[in-house]
């Protein structure tokens, strides 16, 4: 049970580089509250995406998360909506400052 709960907490749940980098993008261009929610889901979404399709061909990952991907959904959306909120803050100063 710890396994799982350290697996959810570190790489592959809540610090996922993939959901990083969708979320940051995707908030830094969004020009609304709701968006954050859009850019959560996607950077979830497409993260899981990305790694399935990453294990398909074959790439080693540097974490192997021994949890499913509905485990690991929760804690990557909510990366995603703190990562699109903080990137939307800077990408409405960035574009008020011009």
């Amino acid at each position: 049970m710890t396994d799982d709960i350290s697996v959810i907490l570190l790489w592959p749940g809540l610090l996922n580089p993939f959901a990083i980098l969708i979320a940051a993008y995707m908030g830094y261009y969004a020009n609304q509250r709701a968006k954050i929610f859009i850019a959560g889901f996607a950077a979830a979404a497409l993260s899981l995406f990305i790694e399935g399709v990453i294990r398909l061909i074959g790439v080693p990952m540097p974490w192997n998360p021994e949890v499913g991907p509905l485990a690991l959904f929760p804690f990557r959306f909510a990366t995603g909506l703190i990562v699109s909120a903080i990137a939307m803050k800077i990408g409405a100063s960035r574009r008020r400052a011009k």
